[in-house]
């Protein structure tokens, strides 16, 4: 039966991420914590992993009780402790010294920054599909692959690309629930510049992504709507949560039902 494996959130985008055991659905849909902070130059934009290949040589843990964060350089191991709060301009300094130009971390507390605006819902996937696509790699396992992919909501109990059930045609949502909340699959997710680099150094992966296309089209499942591949570099599922179901909360273990394919109505982003 499938179920919530895990459930994983990113409390600063582009940052590592910490797995939970339940998560409050907050405001548009985004997770508890999840990029409630975000780390941004002097013009306002995102210092992240599409725009600086610098982010992947930091690591995070996060005390959420406490709203911690110790971070540190992959290559030095010298880590530094933070409170997300009180210490968020000491944070920016240090962040600055590393990236050598003025950054600041900023908060979001209705629905943090979701990297997709429309459909900002959390990001779900399935043990399966990890395991599946980490074989396509030599020298890749789950773990690393899931570094790669960054979901936030990841299913077991299932074959791999089970998760591909949560979409059907443009224009339409396929409503699923987790528990007693109902979340609606909009579309397969386009994948960035991000998966194909090394998570600790950011170095290229040779031909990931021609790699990662060949495999994706020849083993798309038959119930994978194809009107969503123009390119086959997309994997895991954008989702977004009705309004009635904000403040509800997801807990690991929770069973998961997929539903029938309904119109889409109008967003709960904006």
């Amino acid at each position: 039966m499938a179920h919530l494996e895990q459930i994983l959130v990113y409390p600063v985008k582009s940052l590592d991420c910490t797995p939970v055991e339940a998560a409050t659905i907050r405001e548009h849909g985004g997770l508890e914590w999840d990029r409630r902070y975000a780390i941004v130059d002097e013009d306002g934009n995102y210092v992240n992993g599409k725009r600086e290949r610098q982010i992947h040589g930091l690591r995070a843990e996060y005390d959420l009780e406490r709203e911690t964060i110790t971070i540190w350089e992959h290559a030095t191991g010298d880590s530094f402790s933070f409170h997300l709060e009180v210490d968020r301009d000491n944070f920016g300094s240090w962040l600055t010294c590393y990236f050598g130009y003025d950054v600041e971390v900023v908060r979001a507390d209705e629905g943090g920054f979701p990297d997709d605006t429309d459909a900002s819902g959390p990001t779900v996937i399935s043990t399966g599909t990890l395991e599946a696509v980490a074989s396509w790699f030599e020298g890749i396992d789950t773990t690393e692959m899931r570094r790669r992919l960054r979901p936030n909501l990841e299913i077991s109990g299932v074959e791999p690309f089970w998760e591909d059930r949560l979409y059907d045609q443009p224009g339409t949502v396929v409503p699923f629930e987790i528990g007693s909340s109902t979340i609606n699959g909009v579309n397969p997710c386009q994948r960035c510049v991000v998966p194909t680099r090394d998570p600790d150094t950011g170095a290229q992966t040779d031909s990931f992504q021609n790699r990662f296309v060949e495999r994706r089209e020849a083993t798309l499942p038959e119930w994978a709507n194809p009107a969503w591949f123009d390119h086959y570099f997309r994997l895991m599922v954008n989702t977004r949560v009705p309004e009635t179901v904000w403040g509800n909360r997801l807990v690991t273990g929770e069973s998961i039902t997929a539903g029938e394919p309904k119109p889409d109505s109008a967003p709960t982003t904006s």
